[in-house]
Parts: structure tokens; C-alpha cells; sequence
């Protein structure tokens, strides 16, 4: 960044440029020069995908150029992070604060973005995954409308932030991501339900986000008694309140299977969830290893074996719990076939599904209507009335 002088109308005026490498077009050319996990990077992370884990807009747009120019993805992100830390601390005074928070929440999730192409939990990972962590502690301190919580468990520490209700809950809610987006990354449903009435506990189950990179804490074949105790951990706080689970990618499946065995579950909402997490292939690619990976694991016979503990289609002593299914009609992980899959086998009568016609996987690019649909018709089912009226 500069200040050259200019002269306006005879007087001496500061310009500052910034300095930006600006939108890239995306050919097939330009994407074939790069290196096989830039191109996978960029297959995989739309700016709606990105936006939807919280990375601005700009931030979005900057990185995928830059890595259109030949930077590597986690070299790109961090740097832009490290620019957002900057403008943190030249943002100074009580009238900076909303600029440090910005900034803050922004740095945050650039380096969580920074991290997905990471398959391993290396240090540097960890590191990387902290540091976005105590950013986004920093972030959220000033306004006091969630905190830090860490729950024990007998296989170790699950991390959240739990997001408190404005004015008197209805209801409270678990809210987790899958299996590359976490807590952090859905925190605009957690804000969507408080809004509404309902505490949300954004949680890193089992194989997510610092309860795995942190607290070592990863996904086996007793997941269920960690989400159990999360499920405690709400009806402990305001014994009695109903309680949702909100499942969002491979988490829909997980959030579903919880719902049918957990009885204090009176809301479930699976958002891109398949029927059998067990049948994603190898061929996946990365996808698959960062299944395996979550179980803590390189044998992949094993962790399938884990993942065949996820049934979504089982029944339970709370079979009948109502369900809502958001589906992407361009979801290119979870296609309509298996969409109707899963509704048609949820074990209970009291379901519907709505379908974003252009939506893609966990429908990122209608992020505000995504949210708000699930957000109301949680907040309705925990207060005991009917599913809202949905129209097009």
C-alpha cells in the first residue's frame, strides 16, 4: 500500500492505492498449468463454498486468482489472513472495534480455508487451525453473544462456541458440519436460530475441527456417547427445553442417526446427509481420505468400519421425530436418487424435504435462504407448532 501525492486543483492531496490481484478467468488452460492440488482446490471450493464457510466475498474472489496465477492455495490464504491481521491492529480505539472484528472474523476464516487441502494432521495443521481459533475468540469476545465450551467426554474433549438466543429461548440446538467444514464454518445457521429464540451449540463432533486437531478426539465407533453428552451438556443448562440437531453435510447422516436414539431430540434437520456414509468410494479422492483421516487412521478397512456405525436410516426409541431434509438440486456429492433415498427410509412420518432447484452441496449459494429456512421451521418445531408455510 502507498500514498503518492497528487495535485487536485493546485493543492497537494494523498492517494492511496490498494493493491488487489483482481478477478481471474478460469479457463481450462489457465487450470491445467497448475499443480494437481490447486486444480483440486479449485474444483472444490467455489467462492459460494467459501462464502458459505464464512470467507468474505473479496477474499474469496482474490484467492482463487491468485492461485489461478500459480500461488499455491495454502500460501494464497495465509497471506491474505496475515493482511486481515494487519488491519486489525491499525484499526485502534473503541470507534475501530467493528473494523477489528471484521477483520478479525475474516483473518479466521482464511486460514481455516487455508487448511483444507491439508489431508494430514501435522503440526503445522494444528497450528494453523488454533491460531483461526483464537482469532475467532478474539472476534466474538466484544459482543458477548457466545462463548467458548469445552464438554468431556469418556474418549476426550468436544470444542464449540455455544451462540446464546436473543431475549428468551425456546429451544436449543446442536449444529454441526461434516467432514472438511466445521463449527466455525456454520456459525450464520448458529446466528439464524439465536435470532429466532434458540441457543445453538456450534459443535466440532468427534474427527472435526480443535476436537480432533486439539484435543485428538476422533470419529469411532463410540461417537454416539460423545454426542450424547453435547446433548447433556444443553439439557443440563435449561433442563426440560426442547432440544434440535442440525446435521449439515456428512453431519445430516450423523444428526439423523442421534435423532432416532436420543429421545430429547424434538427437532432434526439434515442438510446434504447421505443414507449410507459407508458406500463413498475410494475413487472419491480426497474426499474419501479425509474420511479415513477423521477417524484418526490410514487404514482405510477401518475407518469404513467405523463409518458403517453412521445410520441415518436405523430406527430408535425416537423414531418419528420430525425431520427436514435440505436438499441442492445441482449438488454434485449428493445427487436427487439419493436425496429420496433418505427421505423415503427416515424412520418416521413426520418429514418433508425442500429443494433449492439450483442449490449445490449443502446449498452454499443461497446461503441467507438456507438459513432461514432451517432456522424458522427449528424454531417452530421446538416451540411445539407446526411446520411453517414454504413458498417459492
Amino acid at each position: 500500500m502507498s500514498a503518492p501525492q497528487e495535485v487536485i486543483e493546485g493543492r497537494s492531496a494523498p492517494v492511496v492505492n490498494l493493491t488487489f490481484v483482481g478477478s481471474r478467468a478460469e479457463t481450462e488452460e489457465s487450470v491445467s498449468r497448475l499443480s494437481a492440488e490447486s486444480q483440486a482446490a479449485l474444483r472444490q471450493f467455489s467462492w459460494a463454498r467459501m462464502t458459505g464457510y464464512g470467507v468474505d466475498h473479496a477474499d474469496a474472489v482474490e484467492l482463487r486468482a491468485r492461485v489461478v496465477e500459480g500461488q499455491g492455495w495454502r500460501s494464497a490464504a495465509t497471506e491474505l489472513a496475515d493482511a486481515c491481521s494487519r488491519r486489525v491492529e491499525d484499526a485502534r480505539g473503541a470507534g475501530g472495534r467493528p473494523t477489528r472484528i471484521a477483520y478479525l472474523r475474516r483473518a479466521s476464516a482464511l486460514l481455516r480455508m487455508s487448511q483444507m487441502m491439508m489431508l494430514s494432521d501435522t503440526a503445522e495443521r494444528r497450528a494453523i487451525f488454533a491460531r483461526a481459533a483464537e482469532l475467532y475468540a478474539r472476534a466474538v469476545e466484544p459482543s458477548g453473544d457466545r462463548e467458548r465450551v469445552t464438554i468431556d467426554t469418556d474418549c476426550g474433549p468436544l470444542a464449540g462456541w455455544l451462540v446464546l438466543a436473543d431475549g428468551t429461548a425456546v429451544g436449543s440446538a446442536v449444529v454441526i458440519g461434516g467432514v472438511e467444514g466445521w463449527a466455525m464454518d456454520f456459525d450464520s445457521v448458529g446466528e439464524a436460530l439465536a435470532a429466532r429464540g434458540v441457543d445453538a451449540l456450534l459443535l466440532d463432533g468427534p474427527g472435526q475441527g480443535e476436537t480432533r486437531l486439539t484435543h485428538e478426539h476422533y470419529l469411532t465407533a463410540r461417537w454416539r456417547d460423545a454426542y450424547g453428552r453435547a446433548v447433556g451438556f444443553l439439557d443440563e443448562r435449561s433442563p426440560g427445553r426442547p432440544i434440535g440437531f442440525i446435521g449439515n453435510s456428512m453431519g445430516g447422516s450423523v444428526a439423523m442417526a442421534v435423532a432416532a436414539q436420543d429421545t430429547r431430540i424434538r427437532a432434526c434437520v439434515d442438510n446434504g446427509g447421505i443414507h449410507a456414509p459407508w458406500l463413498v468410494p475410494p475413487t472419491m479422492g480426497t474426499f474419501f481420505s479425509k474420511m479415513v483421516a477423521a477417524c484418526g487412521t490410514e487404514d482405510a478397512a477401518r475407518a469404513v468400519d467405523v463409518w458403517k456405525t453412521v445410520t441415518p436410516l436405523a430406527g430408535g426409541p425416537n423414531a418419528g421425530y420430525p425431520l427436514l431434509v435440505v436438499q441442492g438440486g445441482e449438488d454434485p456429492m449428493v445427487s436427487m436418487d439419493l436425496a429420496r433415498i433418505l427421505l423415503r427410509g427416515a424412520p418416521t412420518d413426520d418429514k418433508r424435504m425442500v429443494v433449492f432447484s439450483d442449490g449445490n452441496h449443502c446449498v452454499y449459494n443461497h446461503k441467507h435462504d438456507r438459513d432461514a429456512l432451517i432456522a424458522d421451521w427449528t424454531a417452530a418445531r421446538l416451540s411445539g407448532l407446526p411446520s411453517p408455510d414454504i413458498s417459492n
